[in-house]
């Protein structure tokens, strides 16, 4: 007689061996730098079978802090990194300027400097004063933690100065569509989201700063004021799968990503401490 176990183990159908788990690769930080890793994610996938990459966002601080913690393989941040911040590697992959933005029918195509000042510390509070319609300027600011913040108060000098009754907002899409909807509201935005708002039809126009077009061809001239690079940020050199990810959005067809997205394209992205 058979043993039972035997005929069992005999009867059983062949063991199918177990699908390796997907690589995982997490990125998290910058609103700015958000759409061009979704993309380079998807494309990341489709030539690295077994990869899945997912994309969160939460501001340049939460990109920091992901990346410091292990919360995140790649922290995304739109700014340069700070001397505190030397534990952490950056690698450029691309430019992008900020620009002020209003409603499509708001009359006024220009703002300066100090007009913009005072429209954020409040001394200008009426759009007659620039020129326009005798109507209340909603003015709209980022919250605490975006890196676009950081740079529009560095630049104007507006640090602790921004009036309390600002309309608070996160990311680059929530202001456009703020603005977007209210023909009083002025906004700050990176250049290269505001730009594919207005290709896609959104009712906002950037504003000219001190003379300069708030345009991509000026951020690539060096020309417009108010600059900034974007920035993949890891604990240290990026490594593995980390790595690969960096080296692709560096390489040409990362890069062609980085300029359809109406960014400033860098030749030869490099990794800086």
């Amino acid at each position: 007689m058979i043993p039972l176990s035997l005929f069992l183990a005999c009867s059983s159908s062949p063991s199918t061996p177990a699908e390796a788990p997907p690589r995982a690769l997490t990125l998290a930080g910058s609103s700015t730098v958000q759409p061009v890793v979704e993309i380079a994610g998807q494309a990341f996938e489709a030539s690295h079978p077994g990869t899945r990459v997912d994309v969160q966002g939460g501001g340049s601080s939460v990109g920091i802090s992901s990346a410091r913690s292990g919360l995140a393989d790649i922290g995304t941040v739109s700014r340069a990194l700070k001397p505190e911040e030397a534990d952490l590697t950056a690698t450029t992959i691309g430019l992008d300027g900020i620009a002020l933005i209003v409603h499509a029918d708001n009359p006024l195509h220009a703002i300066t400097h100090d007009q913009v000042v005072a429209i954020y510390t409040g001394a200008t509070s009426n759009w007659s004063a620039l020129g326009g319609p005798d109507r209340a300027i909603t003015v709209v600011n980022k919250e605490a933690g975006r890196s676009t913040l950081e740079l529009f108060e560095a630049h104007f000098g507006l640090k602790d100065k921004i009036m309390p009754s600002a309309v608070i907002i996160g990311p680059n899409g929530q202001a456009i569509t703020t603005v977007a909807g209210n023909p009083d509201a002025i906004a700050y935005v990176s250049i290269g989201s505001a730009a594919v708002a207005e290709e896609e039809g959104t009712r906002i126009r950037r504003l000219t700063l001190d003379g300069v077009e708030a345009s991509v061809e000026n951020v690539a001239n060096s020309t417009y004021p108010l600059m900034r690079p974007l920035n993949l940020v890891t604990k240290g050199a990026p490594a593995g799968l980390a790595k690969e990810f960096v080296d692709f959005v560096a390489s040409p067809e990362g890069q062609a990503i980085v300029r359809k997205e109406d960014f400033v394209p860098v030749s030869g992205a490099a990794a800086a401490h």
